[in-house]
C-alpha cells in the first residue's frame, strides 16, 4: 500500500481551507460541529515549539505578551494554494519591559495555556522585542502544507 507524504495540490487547499478558513472540504469535513473554533491563535516563541509540544511550549514571556486571536475565515487568513497566511497584519502587545528574541510563531486553539498546536514556524528575520516594542507578523509570514 502507497502512503502520501505530501499535501500537495486540491488536498493541501482543502485542508489549509477548512482549517483557516472554517471551508468545508466536500465529501470529508465540514464545520457544522455545534460550537466550532471561530478564532485561531497566534503565539510567539523563543525556540522551536517542535512537533510534540503545545502553544505554551518557549512561548513568548516578555512583560505585555498575549496570543492574539485571528477571524477562522477568508478576512483573517488567506490560503492560496497548500499555503497559507494572514490576511493583513496580526500586532501583539507592546512589550512594558523584559527583552528577549522570538524565533518562532505558533497557530493553535486556545486564547492561553497549553492549547493545542496546529502549525508552527520559523521568524526570518527573528523579532528583538525590548521595553516598547510592539512585535508584529506580517502578511508575507507563510504556513506551507507539503
Amino acid at each position: 500500500m502507497a502512503a502520501k507524504v505530501t499535501s500537495s495540490g486540491e488536498y493541501a487547499q482543502s485542508l489549509l481551507q477548512l482549517i483557516f478558513n472554517a471551508t468545508p472540504y466536500p465529501n470529508m469535513a465540514d464545520n457544522a460541529a455545534s460550537s466550532p473554533f471561530t478564532v485561531l491563535y497566534v503565539s510567539l516563541h523563543t525556540a522551536s515549539p517542535t512537533a510534540t509540544g503545545n502553544q505554551s511550549s518557549y512561548e513568548a514571556a516578555y512583560p505585555g505578551y498575549a496570543r492574539v486571536g485571528v477571524s477562522r475565515n477568508t478576512s483573517g487568513w488567506t490560503v492560496t494554494g497548500n499555503t497559507v497566511s494572514p490576511a493583513s497584519i496580526i500586532v501583539f502587545p507592546t512589550a512594558t519591559g523584559g527583552a528577549e528574541v522570538e524565533y518562532y510563531f505558533g497557530i493553535g486553539t486556545a486564547a492561553t495555556g497549553a492549547g493545542h498546536l496546529l502549525y508552527f514556524g520559523q521568524l526570518n528575520p527573528t523579532i528583538n522585542v525590548i521595553q516598547g516594542a510592539t512585535p508584529e507578523l506580517v502578511p508575507a509570514t507563510v504556513i506551507s502544507e507539503i
